[in-house]
């Protein structure tokens, strides 16, 4: 079965002007995520625009990281969805693709219970081979799993770990302590909280902040990893200016033009969220140049 620890970029989905995947900034973003020394990449997540993209879409992309990533990195593929047969038929799409896992997000809007998120997460689990990360983001979904569901959910064989984007390292610190007897990993989906939930336990993170300051963000891991927790926290800090950036636009609008500036065109977001503009661009091209400036490799 998988094994996944390190830094996971949340890959950005590259679009062209006409809000159709740009299959040639699409690679070019896989490589350089690559070469940066992530430990995997992470596509079709909240930051990769997963919602607003069609099935045939979300295969094309695929497609085309799992192409380029094959035999370099492991890609774990977002297939979550609303309808539980839905995700299975997506899920069995990306494995015939190649994806090496698979990550499935709570369903959204019909805040189902605890059991019927068993019950949903155990058919999935039974339809694929793939192993599964639980995606766990209750501030977008209204839906959240608690530490008992996923406790349960980690003695199912394929089900591997799980990526906490509640914002709050207390539950991350739960999921830790209530999975602990299981082959189950728990990744940071909050990228303020990498080198905390390493310290308690944690495997690494899915990151969207990688996209832009890979070199920085895989850093955290790598100094965590040989023992020096001064430079670990340093790296930690240095992420904080953009991550404070994301408030000025509809997310992913300001990283994918904080990416865009640093020189990957990863052009717009996906309709109807706008590009950033006006008194809010000029604050992400600060920032933008503030990392420029600091000598940060963008």
């Amino acid at each position: 079965m998988l094994e996944l620890k390190g830094i996971i970029p949340a890959m950005l989905t590259p679009l062209t002007d006409k809000q159709t995947i740009n299959d040639e900034v699409v690679v070019q973003l896989t490589r350089h995520l690559i070469d940066s020394g992530v430990h995997g990449i992470f596509i079709l997540g909240t930051n990769g625009e997963f919602h607003l993209l069609s099935a045939e879409e979300k295969l094309h992309l695929a497609r085309i990281v799992i192409r380029e990533a094959k035999g370099k990195v492991p890609v774990i593929v977002g297939t979550g969805g609303d309808n539980t047969e839905g995700v299975i038929a997506l899920s069995r799409q990306m494995e015939e693709l190649g994806a090496d896992g698979l990550s499935v997000i709570t369903p959204y809007f019909i805040a189902p219970t605890q059991e019927e998120l068993i019950v949903h997460y155990e058919k999935i689990a039974a339809a694929t081979s793939l192993p599964i990360l639980l995606y766990n983001i209750p501030a977008r979904t209204g839906v959240h799993l608690e530490p008992e569901t996923v406790a349960r959910l980690a003695k199912i064989p394929n089900m591997i770990g799980i990526k906490d984007s509640d914002g709050g390292f207390d539950n991350i610190s739960k999921y830790i302590e209530a999975t602990k007897d299981e082959a189950f990993s728990v990744y940071a989906g909050t990228d303020s909280l990498i080198l905390r939930t390493l310290m308690a336990g944690g495997a690494g993170a899915v990151a969207a902040t990688a996209n832009m300051v890979p070199e920085i963000v895989v850093s955290i891991y790598n100094n965590w990893l040989n023992g020096n927790i001064e430079a670990a926290e340093k790296a930690q800090e240095q992420m904080r200016p953009l991550r404070d950036s994301f408030k000025y636009g509809t997310l992913p609008s300001v990283l994918k033009k904080a990416v865009e500036l640093s020189g990957i065109p990863v052009g717009p977001p996906k309709s109807p969220v706008a590009e950033v503009s006006g008194a809010a661009l000029d604050k992400v091209k600060e920032m933008v140049s503030f990392y420029h400036n600091q000598g940060v490799q963008l």
